[in-house]
């Protein structure tokens, strides 16, 4: 059975124990079993206290993350790998078994250029030594490919196969994004269909990043596409509600994504349960 996440930007522009302690009942009830926890800085978390919250409440818990802009993992892999060190470290205590998100690159950094041959094999080096690294704290490492604005270095679920074969990792799996794939991919089917022999994280995102089913995104063929290939992971809505400065930038985000803020919860995941639960998923 699939289990329906929540990303805490739509709540909360960091991780905020009292903010989520407040919101964790409202939360079970809208049919949340897993929360994911942006890890910008993961020196800010108090691992402790946010274990303990998710065992008081039953939440799974998922980290992500985007590079900081101040690292190439190209020209100098060490220091994006001491930040994921760090990262992993904080996986680890909190519980979570999983790092996701573009742990390959920063947000919002292009070349300008097309993807050249250095930067596609400095990519797999790096995401072989990161995948090297995350299993020793036996963790799973997701990569996210993102929107042709976001980063030049992977856009596609076909580039993500390439480079998870590329390295051949066994703890590396493929994060998708509806947001993303309404950019980038033909369609929602043909996208998850590629992605499916290593698929194991979906965003739930609207095409202008607010509530869901308020925007362009086709739900009914993203919610199918993903029955056709089986998938049984988490489903985690993702809106850009409320934003760390940190990657604002980045990810382009200058105005309200929407009217309403509580909308994106409380009208978003309704609806995405209704057309989940069409497609024929059942949620944990």
């Amino acid at each position: 059975m699939a289990v329906l996440g929540l990303h805490t930007f739509a709540i909360s522009p960091i991780w905020d124990l009292g903010v989520m302690r407040a919101q964790a009942r409202r939360l079970k009830s809208l049919g949340v079993g897993l929360l994911e926890i942006p890890l910008l800085r993961p020196a800010e978390i108090d691992v402790r206290a946010t274990r303990a919250f998710a065992e008081d409440f039953g939440f799974e818990l998922v980290t992500s993350l985007g590079l900081p802009a101040t690292l190439d993992v190209i020209s100098d892999p060490e220091s994006g790998l001491a930040f994921l060190e760090q990262s992993f470290e904080v996986t680890k205590a909190v519980g979570s078994a999983v790092l996701s998100g573009v742990t390959y690159g920063s947000i919002g950094q292009t070349s300008g250029q097309p993807l050249t041959r250095r930067e596609k094999e400095g990519t797999c080096r790096f995401l072989e030594q990161a995948a090297r690294r995350a299993a020793k704290h036996g963790l799973k490492l997701g990569i996210e490919p993102c929107n042709r604005y976001e980063t030049h270095l992977m856009n596609t679920a076909a580039q993500a196969v390439e480079y998870i074969e590329a390295t051949g990792a066994q703890n590396l799996f493929i994060h998708l994004d509806t947001y993303h794939m309404n950019i980038e991919e033909e369609s929602f089917a043909a996208g998850f269909t590629t992605a499916a022999p290593y698929l194991g994280y979906v965003h739930l995102s609207e095409s202008n990043r607010g509530v869901p089913g308020r925007g362009m995104v086709d739900w009914r063929a993203a919610m199918l596409g993903l029955a056709d290939i089986g998938f049984d992971g988490p489903l985690t809505l993702e809106s850009m509600n409320y934003v760390d400065r940190q990657i604002a930038n980045g990810l382009a985000v200058w105005r309200p994504v929407a009217e309403n803020r509580n909308d994106v919860i409380d009208v978003g995941l309704p609806f995405l349960r209704k057309i989940a639960s069409e497609a024929g998923f059942n949620f944990l």
